[in-house]
């Protein structure tokens, strides 16, 4: 969404801004462009900053209950004190360097039910600050992550959902404050004891860290519990393995130890589920081989179109006002 935004935190006749993207779909690591639009209101004035910044919509979990929240991950400074005269254009471009760990948004030009991004224009006049101008922002998978999706839906997992998780996973480095869980239901061949799986993509410049977790069913004598796996993928891998083979691999590997979990025990045992605000279990495993063969279907019929980006933002508070880098 772009548009033309008085300032209204600036008063009737001050300057109006219009930030205009080169190109509103990116991925995680790449730049995100444009120029911010600044035209003059009826006197001359003197910018203390601009800056940019993204904002998504993160679920919190406290002790007060569970809750949703806008927040601000990231921010780039566009320009600092800058003189604008009355009536004057000026255009100032800029560059958005995506955080590697940025979520997906869209998959396949859908985007997924849940998630919401949004890149937000900060003007300041002295201690007069506007959060006005909104532009939508769609983030696309990175090929490793875009192969592992593609791989799901070849084996039949359906998609449910997406939402971000605010805490932090055990084991897996983080420099954001939050993870993403996209939600499937199990494939046929899968479904007698798995109710759903979550994953969790934590990429840096070198791999993506793969979080699964598996939410088992149980039986009249055994109840459910998580199951998890973490596994590191490099970005190299990503055109050089048989992915479906692997994420089944993943799948079945989760199976086989609920299996053997319960089998040691003799069958009478029950395990409650991991705490998932704060931490993933896991443990680290690979496999790699053979060429990913056509583009897989499925994932893509599962997507579900999010809310619209002016709705998703309509309440810019929350608990925990803007997140840190």
């Amino acid at each position: 969404m772009v548009f033309k935004k008085m300032l209204g935190a600036l008063g009737v006749g001050g300057p109006s801004v219009d930030t205009v993207l080169s190109n509103s779909n990116t991925r995680p690591g790449l730049p995100l462009t444009g120029q911010v639009n600044l035209t003059g209101g009826n006197s001359d004035v003197e910018l203390a900053h601009i800056t940019l910044g993204l904002v998504t919509r993160i679920e919190v979990d406290s002790d007060h209950g569970d809750h949703s929240t806008v927040g601000e991950f990231h921010r780039t400074a566009v320009a600092g004190r800058t003189k604008l005269a009355a009536g004057q254009q000026l255009s100032i471009p800029f560059q958005v360097d995506m955080p590697w760990e940025t979520p997906v948004t869209d998959v396949y030009g859908q985007r997924l039910h849940g998630m919401t991004m949004g890149l937000r224009t900060e003007v300041a006049i002295d201690r007069a600050v506007d959060k006005g101008d909104l532009d939508h922002v769609a983030v696309h998978p990175l090929p490793v992550q875009e192969r592992i999706l593609e791989a799901f839906g070849r084996l039949g997992f359906r998609f449910k959902g997406a939402d971000l998780e605010y805490g932090r996973l055990h084991g897996v480095h983080q420099s954001l404050p939050f993870y993403q869980e996209i939600e499937f239901y199990p494939g046929p061949q899968y479904a007698h004891g798995i109710s759903e799986v979550e994953l969790t993509f934590v990429a840096n410049p070198q791999t993506v860290e793969v979080v699964l977790e598996f939410d088992k069913r149980g039986g009249m004598f055994v109840g459910g519990h998580d199951a998890y796996g973490r596994y590191t993928v490099p970005h190299s891998h990503a055109d050089t393995a048989d992915w479906a083979q692997v994420v089944d691999g993943w799948v079945r590997q989760a199976v086989e130890a609920r299996q053997a979990f319960f089998a040691s025990r003799g069958g009478f045992a029950g395990m409650g589920g991991h705490g998932k605000s704060h931490g993933h279990g896991g443990h680290h495993g690979s496999g790699m081989g053979g060429m990913v063969a056509g583009a897989a279907l499925g994932v893509a019929g599962g997507m579900i179109a999010g809310e619209l980006i002016e709705e998703a933002f309509e309440d810019d508070g929350g608990d925990f006002g803007d997140f840190g880098e």
